[in-house]
């Protein structure tokens, strides 16, 4: 006979309670900017929303509290998905974060970053249209876009960056040039003269940050035409956290039962 559970969110076969699911916990960079922490908890806000049933933590890198490391302290041995807020791969996903997972009691396996996926596009596009991009002949022949990024030496990186500025590309219809704030090349500047030179005279400048900072205003500032805001707290990013947690999940439960993991 099925019954319900007295704990909401749980039901029970025969008196057998499903198993808690995986913490999920919220790996971001950290930042000065008090705008910053502001937009990843009302990410997490939206996260919590969609799956009032699962666990959401926050942990920081570097810079806010709390830090990554106290975060996974307290969950003690518990299991759980590390999902970075992070847009590439780069020296933070593939170092950073795994060691200080390695570092503590807790049962962890680290997601795969946001990006490159359709849905950062989608709120790259949505982000745009905003800011007054037109879907008119005129901006189809005459505008292109600065895709404004944050930078990194690592070459899987502008690996993932050139995929986002591809798709996106195609989903506009109009060239879409990666450029950066610091650690790589070519800057934001380099970027819109090059595209000048090539008869593109409505630049846009499509910001590829999580959330409001330094660098995302300094990019902004140098756009010719229209700025987009950062991808901030769009609904699409939640539901990204979300995807990349279940991918994650999925695949710890592959393993476990010794099939090949789920691809990325």
């Amino acid at each position: 006979m099925n019954r319900i559970s007295s704990q909401p969110g749980l039901v029970s076969l025969d008196d057998r309670r499903r198993p808690e699911p995986p913490a999920l916990v919220l790996v971001a960079h950290g930042s000065r900017d008090p705008r910053t922490l502001n937009t990843v908890h009302r990410l997490l806000d939206q996260v919590r929303e969609q799956r009032p049933d699962l666990p959401v933590h926050l942990g920081h890198i570097e810079l806010n509290e709390p830090l990554l490391p106290d975060t996974l302290a307290s969950l003690g041995t518990a299991e759980a998905v590390l999902v970075p807020l992070l847009l590439s791969r780069g020296y933070h996903v593939k170092r950073d974060i795994p060691e200080m997972a390695a570092a503590s009691a807790a049962r962890t396996r680290v997601a795969a970053p946001l990006g490159p996926h359709p849905l950062l596009v989608e709120t790259l596009h949505a982000r745009l249209i905003e800011a007054g991009w037109g879907t008119d002949e005129e901006t189809r022949r005459t505008g292109a876009v600065v895709l404004a990024a944050a930078g990194s030496r690592d070459p899987d990186s502008a690996v993932d960056t050139r995929r986002t500025a591809h798709l996106l590309s195609d989903r506009l219809g109009v060239p879409v040039v990666p450029a950066y704030a610091s650690a790589a090349t070519p800057t934001v500047d380099t970027a819109i003269r090059a595209l000048a030179a090539r008869g593109r005279d409505r630049v846009a400048v499509a910001s590829y940050f999580t959330a409001p900072g330094l660098f995302a205003t300094q990019c902004a500032q140098k756009a010719p035409w229209i700025a987009s805001a950062p991808l901030g707290t769009h609904p699409a990013m939640a539901d990204l956290i979300l995807h990349r947690y279940d991918q994650a999940t999925r695949r710890r439960a592959a393993t476990s039962h010794q099939l090949p993991a789920l691809a990325v």
